[in-house]
């Protein structure tokens, strides 16, 4: 890391990654990569498809640096583009599940659905797959709020201008979000007793 891309701010950053400087780009993405794999990872519930929706969103703002207002926070920007990577992500995944589903009965046999077991899953981490499970399973528009509110730390404002809804809407998309994950976990909880 050089010491004096590290007191730089990010809208500085981004001007000299624009001015063709490729450490001040990777300086952006040591400081905001961890953010972003966790809304990834909220959205998603699967480390691995975080982790290529991660890279999707680093490269798609790349691509789009110049659109990025520097009066703006970099950390805002670039977790809406995270958020439209997972909206993506979530598209391509309902196509792929229906071709997997369209084929005929003799086929289906060979199609995995890449789940362990329930034998295969032990201790906390049956537990938090069920948790990052249920979370992934939330509508679109409550897991956004949800994974930016309470994974992400954002305040309610800057999660209204990544969603583009009024504050009031995020407010009552985490209330809903938080009772329909209690709700869930619940419910999965006797499904295992």
């Amino acid at each position: 890391m050089n010491a004096s891309l590290a007191r730089c701010s990010d809208a500085e950053l981004a001007a000299l990654a624009l001015a063709g400087q490729q450490s001040a780009y990777g300086e952006l993405m040591r400081r905001h990569r961890e953010a972003v794999f966790r809304v990834a990872r909220g959205h998603v519930g699967d480390a691995t498809e975080a982790l290529d929706i991660t890279q999707e969103t680093f490269i798609s703002a790349f691509t789009a640096l110049a659109r990025y207002d520097g009066t703006r926070p970099f950390r805002l920007w670039i977790a809406r583009i995270a958020v439209n990577k997972c909206r993506d992500w979530a598209r391509r995944r309902a196509v792929r599940r229906f071709f997997t589903f369209a084929r005929p009965i003799e086929e289906a046999t060979a199609v995995a659905d890449g789940l362990p077991t329930p034998e295969e899953a032990v201790g906390s981490q049956a537990e938090l797959a069920h948790i990052h499970a249920a979370i992934a399973s939330l509508p679109g528009n409550l897991k956004d709020v949800l994974v930016l509110r309470t994974l992400e730390g954002v305040s309610q404002a800057e999660a209204a201008q990544i969603l583009g809804i009024s504050e009031k809407a995020v407010e009552t998309r985490l209330y809903r979000a938080r009772n329909k994950l209690a709700e869930g976990l619940r419910d999965g909880a006797a499904d295992r007793v």
